[in-house]
């Protein structure tokens, strides 16, 4: 047979002669070295297809904090759909079918694909680890176009399936020390084509298959270790997957001298620039090493690395972690806010004052002070200046009565629309601080669907308090604002302010009006009588009667005004206060918890994250 060097060779230099063998010396000796092999060793039958493959037991439930992680991704994950749009879970909702199909498959076998670039000699080192050439090599590339798969122990077929690895490539190890090596027991290792393959079909097996194996050994050369498109493509996204990744320096057996530790030294500086944690000093990361797949250079040492690797029997869980860790770290930007985001206490009373400047309770206040006062002196003062007031407030043009009972401009009625959306803007923009943008989003449009009808609600309230501005909207609040707004004790009657209640020495004051208006009288006719002649002459004390009844009115009304500035001052803090709190109420109701409500539901989903990340083993 034609002999058929190693696929890492493929840049050697030499002459062929016409038996198909090469002259260079080395080369040479590597050619006949395999063709030995080839002779020597037989390669193991294919399974048929149709050939039942016995299964073990499924995947035993982890231990540890892999199934809370699960379960908090996939709560973190149904709780944000209606928020963030599909293409920002795909990678979790992929993780998480993963991780379910794989929990239901064999926990005694641990897959190890083997990946490099064109060249890198990855088919040989599988060879190698098998004990018999499974996986072709040689000149012609790419050598390997499909996944092929070696497995030592029994019950793998359901692994295979999922990697799509047909039967006719599914290969067991020949008989021999590598065969019977109990370390190996439970190992299923995949031969990958090269992950640079001209072919595009090849690639995309690659990047399927490694996105589902436990773990990887990446088989480079002295002349592609730093390959741009392996540590860009491949290396640098799956740093997270330090625990569950190899990487092999291979064809040493070409580097003169002290030149294998000087490229595996430069090959380390690459990793650590990725990001690759590497597993020296007993610490967790990545293995490398150095060896020569076509001398057996090294292949032991790989082979109980491998051993120990497989019988811990974890490596599909720290796989699933890493994958796990890798989606949270894609999914921070939409969870992890800046600052501590909320709606405090001041944000809360801000906006309370704003809906009480628009719907006018300051000034509803001032006219029910305003109101209390001109109902005390209609009631304590004087007849004559009560008689007065009757004259004035007949309708005579710019009255005070008739200016206050003027309809709002439109401009002012307008400025206090502007005043509610200015209301509701700042409260949302508040609320929505520090937020990932999407939770932000969603906090606004709480806010703003939740204002639509705000400013007709509080238009009522104040028409139902007689609030001086307030627009005349024919009751369009919704009822259950109505009933909150009388629950305040807001007044009601038609739009019109109920009477402000008397207080009981009114009726004393009332009383000592009257009296004095009865001095002033009986003055003034005892007076007129002596004038006129019916009574006798004595102006002294028909004149102090009159003069005690004209100064003890006023004295009186002065009085009276005196004790109800207090009760007036604060029946109109009264009635700002309940216009106040019915405003407050209808802002509560409408805008404020719905903007709670998307809050909470952040800070929940929130709560999942750091469920999901709080264990990571990754740091990331």
């Amino acid at each position: 047979m034609t002999a058929v060097t190693d696929e890492d060779q493929d840049n050697d230099s030499g002459t062929r002669k016409a038996d198909g063998r090469w002259d260079d010396g080395l080369i040479a000796r590597r050619a006949a070295v395999a063709a030995t092999r080839e002779t020597a060793e037989p390669v193991p039958r294919a399974p048929a297809d149709d050939e039942p493959d016995p299964q073990v037991e499924a995947y035993a439930p982890a231990q540890g904090p892999l199934p809370t992680r699960l379960d908090a991704l996939r709560e973190l994950v149904g709780l944000s759909r209606a928020r963030l749009d599909r293409d920002t879970l795909a990678e979790a909702g992929r993780v998480l079918d993963e991780a379910a199909a794989r929990q239901r498959l064999s926990s005694r076998h641990t897959v190890v694909a083997v990946a490099g670039a064109t060249g890198s000699g990855k088919s040989t080192l599988f060879n190698a680890l098998a004990g018999a050439t499974i996986s072709d090599t040689g000149l012609r590339r790419p050598t390997t176009s499909q996944p092929i798969a070696c497995s030592w122990t029994d019950g793998a077929a359901g692994l295979l399936d999922r990697l799509a690895v047909p039967g006719r490539l599914r290969r067991r190890p020949h008989p021999g020390p590598a065969a019977c090596d109990e370390a190996l027991q439970g190992l299923v290792l995949v031969d990958l084509p090269d992950h640079d393959s001209a072919a595009t079909e090849h690639r995309a097996q690659v990047d399927r298959v490694l996105a589902l194996v436990d773990a990887v050994i990446w088989v480079v050369d002295p002349e592609k270790y730093a390959d741009a498109a392996l540590h860009e493509r491949y290396l640098r996204p799956l740093a997270g997957h330090a625990e569950v990744t190899f990487v092999v320096l291979n064809q040493t057996d070409r580097l003169p001298g002290e030149a294998a530790d000087l490229v595996l030294d430069d090959l380390r500086r690459l990793l650590d620039e990725d990001g690759i944690a590497l597993g020296e000093h007993g610490e967790p990361g990545a293995t490398v090493m150095s060896l020569s797949a076509l001398t057996g250079d090294g292949v032991p040492e790989l082979r109980e690395l491998l051993g120990r690797f497989v019988q811990d029997r974890t490596a599909a869980t720290r796989r699933l972690s890493a994958d796990i860790d890798a989606a949270a770290s894609r999914l921070r930007p939409v969870y992890v806010a800046d600052g501590r985001p909320g709606l405090g206490e001041r944000a809360r009373e801000a906006f309370t004052d704003r809906l009480a400047e628009a719907v006018g309770a300051a000034a509803a206040g001032q006219a029910a002070e305003r109101e209390w006062r001109r109902n005390a002196s209609r009631a304590c003062g004087t007849p004559w200046l009560r008689l007065w007031r009757w004259y004035e407030n007949r309708g005579l043009p710019g009255s005070l009565d008739r200016m206050g009972q003027a309809l709002t401009p439109p401009e002012e009625e307008l400025t206090a629309r502007q005043r509610v959306e200015q209301a509701v803007r700042i409260v949302a923009d508040d609320a929505a601080e520090g937020l990932p943008g999407p939770w932000a989003q969603a906090v606004r449009e709480a806010a703003f669907t939740g204002a639509e009808g705000l400013p007709e609600a509080l238009d009522d309230l104040a028409a139902g308090a007689g609030a001086p501005g307030a627009a005349k909207r024919g009751g369009r609040g919704t009822e259950t604002e109505t009933g909150r707004a009388a629950g305040a004790g807001a007044p009601s009657g038609g739009g019109r302010p109920a009477k402000p209640p008397r207080p009981k020495w009114w009726p004393v004051a009332v009383l000592a009006q009257a009296s004095m208006t009865l001095l002033q009288i009986f003055g003034g006719l005892w007076l007129a009588g002596q004038i006129v002649g019916v009574l006798e002459p004595g102006l002294v004390i028909p004149a102090l009667i009159m003069l005690a009844g004209v100064v003890g009115g006023p004295l009186v009304e002065w009085a009276c005004a005196a004790a109800i500035r207090g009760p007036a001052r604060r029946y109109g803090q009264d009635a700002e206060r309940r216009l106040r709190e019915a405003a407050a109420g209808c802002g509560r109701a409408r805008v404020l918890d719905p903007v709670a409500a998307e809050l909470a539901r952040y800070r929940e989903v929130r709560e999942r994250y750091v469920t999901v990340t709080e264990f990571s083993t990754t740091g990331r």
